[in-house]
């Protein structure tokens, strides 16, 4: 890994943090008016935000990169920002939180029991899911608030992906060359088992959004071919995410 290799993702997380400063929040007091059904399914994406990303925060300290270090951190504080986000939009539309969603205790007590490798891969699930949600979410809801948020976390979101396309692909090329097409094809095969449980307990709310389950599996599966691509490619900076 070469010691400038994050430098700026660190940098690029940075200039962010600052432009959603200077940017400020939504304007919560205009009110969310929020389907049952996506409100239902907001509670369990808020769910899946929240967190302290300690672990890691760890892990990624204990690569031996102080810049990727620093970029994790950044990265951990946008995801709580995230959740944060749609805590404010569940208030706004009179709903309530959740304490937490199966599927989120599934997920981190899978990620927690891996190295850094396999952790990001996990992440990288829920990451490439969450783009095509979010982008369901901002362009398919009549509420403007509910737009706005959604956006702004698609943004994100954008970023995230490529940023741990990057740290994949020089994790990846650790292993044996003929060992990492199947370590990906394997986790093709993942991401289609945790969109298809997405599709179905997110059903009603895809519905309302205009997609539906069908389009929103062949979707993200779609997706998976740039991110695929980006971490077994020399450069994986050249990924951009399927709008």
């Amino acid at each position: 890994m070469h010691a400038d290799g994050f430098a700026k993702w660190t940098q690029r997380f940075e200039d962010e943090r600052e432009r959603r400063d200077a940017e400020g929040d939504p304007d919560w007091g205009q009110g969310a008016t929020l389907h049952p059904a996506l409100s239902a399914s907001v509670q369990r994406f808020q769910v899946g935000e929240d967190g302290d990303g300690a672990n890691l925060v760890a892990k990624a300290d204990q690569a031996g990169d102080a810049d990727y270090a620093r970029a994790v951190r950044l990265f951990v504080a946008e995801e709580q920002n995230h959740a944060r986000l749609l805590a404010r939009l569940l208030a706004a539309g009179g709903v309530p939180t959740l304490t937490g969603h199966w599927s989120d205790t599934v997920f981190v007590r899978l990620r927690r029991l891996m190295g850094l490798r396999l952790e990001l891969l996990v992440l990288m699930i829920a990451e490439v899911v969450a783009l095509r949600y979010y982008r369901a979410l901002r362009d398919g809801t009549d509420d403007p608030l509910t737009s706005e948020v959604a956006g702004r976390i698609l943004a994100d979101e954008e970023r995230h992906v490529p940023f741990h396309c990057e740290r994949l692909h020089t994790s990846l090329a650790e292993l044996p060359r003929p060992i990492r097409r199947p370590v990906m094809a394997l986790w093709r095969v993942l991401l289609l088992a945790v969109c298809l449980v997405v599709a179905v307990d997110h059903g009603p709310a895809l519905r309302r959004l205009g997609i539906g389950r069908l389009r929103f599996v062949s979707d993200v599966m779609a997706s998976a071919d740039a991110v695929v691509s980006a971490v077994l490619a020399p450069r994986p900076d050249a990924w951009s995410s399927a709008r």
